[in-house]
């Protein structure tokens, strides 16, 4: 259950940093932040930071119990 909870910070978290380093022209290197288009909106986003970021408010949340 608790990895559940933590995917809503996760994608929080990714979307957040995605939208400010990616509007910014970079790649975020080992981040890969690249850019999808979803319904004719486009999005940046990073697999790597969403499976990094959604761990650590996985542990957090773990860690709170």
């Amino acid at each position: 259950m608790s990895l559940l909870k933590a995917l809503i910070p996760g994608i929080l978290l990714t979307f957040i940093i995605a939208i400010v380093i990616g509007s910014n022209g970079s790649h975020g290197g080992f981040l890969d932040i690249f850019h999808i288009t979803i319904e004719g909106q486009k999005v940046y986003w990073s697999w790597p930071m969403f499976i990094g970021s959604t761990g650590v408010s996985w542990g957090i949340i773990s860690m709170m119990k």
